[in-house]
């Protein structure tokens, strides 16, 4: 997923693995969203290089941020990975910004995913049996997130800081566009 630092809006997710062909289907989509040139920074997964190059090419100011992982003999027999000893900044292309590369908005906005969707909690009935409910359960999430929930330290929501929406969406206002779709269908 990506997340506006100032706005905290969600442009845009993607479900899948983490393959070359999920991370350039998720970068086209994030740059057909975006209007002017931004700074992105990703972790160190690789794929996202060649991804980034062909949705953006040198139109943005791109950075990764490589976590550098300390040796535990447990990591095999427990889930979370091993301590954290130290990060490193690669800027990749155009001038990324040293003092905004960062990962952690969007790890904190995965925490705040897992925390508000039962959907992520592995080895109880709620976890998600079928990936397309999946992808609907996330999306309805990311819906409620950028138009219906009030930020905390934006008093408005996500979609209002980013001049998309001039007031909070209620929840019917959101099922009313499920009702348009079956119109439009129809």
């Amino acid at each position: 997923m990506a997340i506006d630092a100032d706005t905290k809006l969600v442009p845009s997710f993607m479900v899948g693995t983490r393959g070359s062909y999920t991370a350039k289907s998720f970068m086209d989509d994030l740059a057909s969203r975006l209007a002017n040139r931004v700074q992105l920074t990703t972790d160190g997964h690789r794929v996202y290089l060649q991804a980034v190059e062909e949705a953006f090419g040198s139109e943005i100011d791109y950075a990764m941020l490589v976590k550098l992982y300390g040796n535990d003999s447990e990591s095999d027999s427990r889930y979370s990975p091993a301590e954290c000893i130290g990060c490193q900044t690669v800027g990749i292309t155009g001038r990324p910004d040293p003092a905004h590369i960062s990962t952690s908005y969007v790890e904190r906005q995965n925490l705040t995913m897992r925390m508000k969707m039962r959907r992520f909690t592995r080895l109880t009935n709620a976890f998600s049996k079928k990936v397309e409910n999946h992808m609907w359960a996330i999306a309805l999430h990311y819906m409620h997130y950028n138009f219906c929930r009030v930020h905390q330290t934006l008093r408005v929501t996500p979609a209002m800081e980013a001049g998309i929406t001039d007031h909070v969406w209620s929840l019917e206002e959101v099922a009313s566009l499920l009702d348009s779709r079956k119109e439009i269908a129809a």
